[in-house]
């Protein structure tokens, strides 16, 4: 799947993104914002893994 957005997300409409989160961000707020999106990838990624563990492994 990431690599069909890639391929409909050029570079302009990369630059075009970032210049708009700087707008309404401003640059002290960016660290912020990507620790705590960070930190949700990870607890999400934990509680996925978590999961997998808990369910029973049939030997059939």
């Amino acid at each position: 799947m990431s690599a069909i957005l890639l391929g409909l997300v050029g570079p302009w409409q990369i630059i075009l993104i970032v210049a708009l989160v700087l707008l309404l961000f401003g640059g002290r707020k960016i660290p912020e914002l990507m620790r705590g999106l960070g930190g949700g990838i990870k607890e999400f990624k934990d509680a996925v893994k978590e999961d997998e563990d808990e369910k029973p492994k049939s030997k059939e």
